[in-house]
């Protein structure tokens, strides 16, 4: 693989782990041996790291839910590929890269050299330094921060990265050379990050990029939805998180700014779809998945199988069952040896919950298709609505 260093785009993630010695490990673990016949080990044991409590739990779910029901449904209920068996130890990250760490340092001294999971760009880029140290495969999950891309031969990812959601955004016009965006966020690392993006995506393809940023402590944003159209913009990228959302999408619709100008952001999972009030159905909705935006069979054999488990699709549920689809393509392909399991996802294709899937091999980014969506009065609350399919190529990163 040739590995190329990256731009760090979208929110800044923490980076600072310690180098910690672990042991080297095995080709494969578990079970007595090869099964005859079957050309490889009788057992392979995997590790997903992510987070199971802490503020991304819910992500954690979502992904870990789908990966069982993608585990089933890759080795059509079996839970084995080629007569090797493929068992999986589980553990809690806490959204801590620190303790993501130990656990995978724990996992690799047992012999484990397959790891999977994390919710947190920080614990990704954590997992994947262990990954590259000791030589073990790391396919990481919902973790969306651009730098993970390429960060070393042994890590893939299993979800999209915040470069395909920003270009996404340049989507919603017919031509983005020359158009001005704007660009409305906090002035912090987050909406810094959101800046540098949009200014290194779309920037790139010839946009003038205008940054409107608002200081955290602020609660009124009025003038900043009129410094807005002062700006006299094309499109309006809208980069936001926290307990002032309700306001600052009510000061954008007071002031007009949702009638005159498309104005973009991302939707999220589920539980924030009541967030937006008045302004809800006036956005435009760049998204990397909601159960009504695929159309096709694995999407709905993954519904059926997360909701037949008691669960709900949501935003970060092709991201496990992706995984669960790249690992048993790992192990049928590598029978467990790390290079070769390498080999066997570069260049992979596949049918996701998300359309066709492909791992670039040059730098084990994942192309996929994104949407375009909006929120619709749905009873008491709202629900996704797409409004159009963007193909890979065009948002590949």
């Amino acid at each position: 693989m040739r590995v190329t260093k990256k731009l760090l785009l979208g929110s800044v993630v923490a980076t600072a782990a310690l180098v910690l010695a672990a042991c080297a490990p095995q080709a494969a673990t578990g079970g007595d041996g090869a099964e005859e016949g079957s050309g490889g080990p009788a057992e392979i044991t995997a590790g997903v790291i992510t987070s199971e409590t802490g503020p991304l739990a819910g992500y954690g779910d979502q992904y870990l839910t789908a990966f069982k029901a993608g585990l089933d449904y890759a080795t059509d209920g079996t839970g084995e590929v080629d007569g090797t068996k493929i068992s999986i130890e589980y553990r809690d990250d806490a959204g801590d890269p620190d303790t993501a760490v130990t656990a995978a340092k724990e996992l690799i001294g047992e012999g484990v050299n397959i790891l999977l999971g994390s919710a947190s760009s920080g614990v990704a880029l954590a997992v994947a330094e262990q990954a590259a140290q000791n030589k073990v495969l790391f396919i990481s999950g919902p973790a969306a921060a651009d730098a993970i891309t390429g960060v070393n031969e042994y890590t893939f990812r299993s979800g999209r990265q915040s470069a395909q959601d920003v270009a996404t955004a340049g989507t919603f016009l017919d031509d983005i050379e020359g158009k001005n965006v704007a660009v409305f966020a906090q002035n912090n690392a987050f909406g810094q990050g959101n800046v540098a993006a949009v200014e290194a995506i779309l920037g790139g393809k010839g946009a003038i990029v205008t940054p409107v940023l608002v200081a955290e402590d602020v609660t009124e944003f009025t003038p900043f939805a009129q410094q807005v159209l002062s700006t006299d913009p094309d499109l309006v990228f809208v980069a936001w998180a926290g307990a002032t959302s309700g306001a600052m999408w009510q000061a954008m619709s007071q002031q007009g700014v949702l009638d005159s100008i498309p104005v973009v952001t991302g939707l999220g999972d589920a539980a924030t779809f009541g967030a937006y009030g008045d302004a809800s159905e006036k956005i435009n909705f760049l998204n990397h998945y909601f159960p009504g935006g695929p159309d096709n069979e694995v999407n709905t054999a993954m519904i059926e199988a997360i909701e037949a488990a008691g669960g709900t699709p949501d935003l970060f549920s092709p991201d496990g069952f992706n995984a669960a689809i790249m690992l048993v393509q790992a192990v049928k392909e590598g029978k467990g040896d790390v290079d070769a399991m390498i080999a066997a996802l570069e260049g992979f294709e596949f049918e996701g919950p998300k359309g066709t899937t492909t791992v670039r091999a040059e730098d084990h980014a994942l192309l996929q298709e994104m949407y375009q969506a909006k929120l619709v009065a749905d009873g008491d609350g709202f629900a996704g609505e797409l409004i159009d399919t963007v193909d890979a190529s065009d948002v590949a990163p």
